[in-house]
């Protein structure tokens, strides 16, 4: 076995991930930074990261990033606070791959929303990170109010102005995909993104009313407050412990099955031949919508309906 494989091995490579700077101790003298909570870690997140992470290397610094554990409007307004585009483990694991070296995710609680934005700068980014420069997004801001834009900065600390992420002439923006994904666009998403949207969650028991019609689906349980297609049938791709596997999508309320509406998402998982995902991580990437979702005269109609939805399935999916 490859020695970088044996569980439990320490990764030296691997991204570091902090919550709050209280313990933090930077022996480093200097470091580039980016700030913000990079919801999805759309097109426009990713090239203000890799900025940061390609200027880090040029000085041959780290690369840090600091993010919050919510949405700013979670705490300042959670009557209108939007669903997320994706988790916070999800954006974690963007970050690695796009080679930060170190994550650092705050609390955005009612005193961090009143945080001056010298106070943060001053405590979080200099004196916590070590940041001698940062690089940010024309819209960023940060610290109460968001006083702490580009603009600002400047006089300040060196920092880097990314311009726009323009996908077909429009701006990637988290507000962006979440539309498209509630419209069921979510080609259009994936263009934003840079990837499939996913979803994520665990799985959980249901009617097995899709084992009787030969479609044994994967009931979808999510644990945060996560953006969901627009009802329907989608063709997408299954991320498993037991491997990678096309996957019918269906999301909505089952109108042909069910008495009292109850929206799910649900997958048929295509080739999957493992022991039981009950109770397991599961992640679904919507990669194309097929249909509508439909209310059928009877269980025999719907069973040859979903054996249509596999085989386009197999046909759109690439593994």
């Amino acid at each position: 076995m490859d020695a970088r494989t044996l569980p439990g091995e320490y990764h030296p490579e691997s991204m570091q991930v902090h919550f709050g700077v209280a313990s933090l101790v930077a022996e480093w003298k200097a470091s580039v930074a980016c700030v913000g909570t990079f919801d999805g870690v759309h097109l426009g997140h990713r090239a203000v990261i890799e900025r940061a992470v390609a200027r880090a290397r040029e000085r041959e610094e780290p690369a840090v990033l600091v993010t919050f554990d919510r949405h700013p409007a979670a705490t300042l307004a959670p009557d209108r606070c939007p669903p997320t585009v994706a988790p916070l483990e999800a954006n974690l694991a963007a970050f690695e791959r796009l080679g930060v070296a170190l994550a650092v995710v705050m609390a955005f609680d009612r005193a961090m929303s009143e945080t001056p934005a010298q106070t943060f700068l001053d405590d979080v980014l200099v004196a916590g990170l070590g940041a001698t420069s940062l690089v940010v997004g024309r819209d960023f801001g940060f610290g109460r109010g968001r006083e702490g834009n580009a603009e600002w900065l400047a006089p300040r600390i060196p920092t880097e102005v990314v311009p726009p992420f323009l996908v077909d002439g429009v701006r990637a923006s988290s507000t962006g995909v979440r539309q498209t994904v509630l419209a069921g666009d979510v080609e259009t998403a994936a263009r934003l993104l840079g990837r499939p949207f996913e979803v994520a969650g665990v799985v959980v028991s249901g009617r097995k009313l899709g084992r009787e019609l030969g479609y044994p689906t994967a009931n979808l349980a999510r644990s945060v407050r996560q953006v969901v297609p627009k009802d329907g049938v989608y063709a997408g791709i299954a991320r498993t412990a037991q491997g990678t596997f096309r996957a019918a999508i269906g999301v909505g309320v089952r109108p042909t099955v069910t008495a009292t509406p109850e929206r799910t998402i649900e997958a048929f998982l295509l080739d999957y031949r493992g022991d039981s995902l009950y109770g397991s991580s599961l992640s679904l990437a919507f990669v194309r919508r097929l249909r509508d979702e439909e209310r059928f005269p009877n269980l025999d109609v719907l069973a040859e309906q979903m054996g249509r939805d596999v085989a386009r399935t197999r046909d759109l999916v690439v593994l």
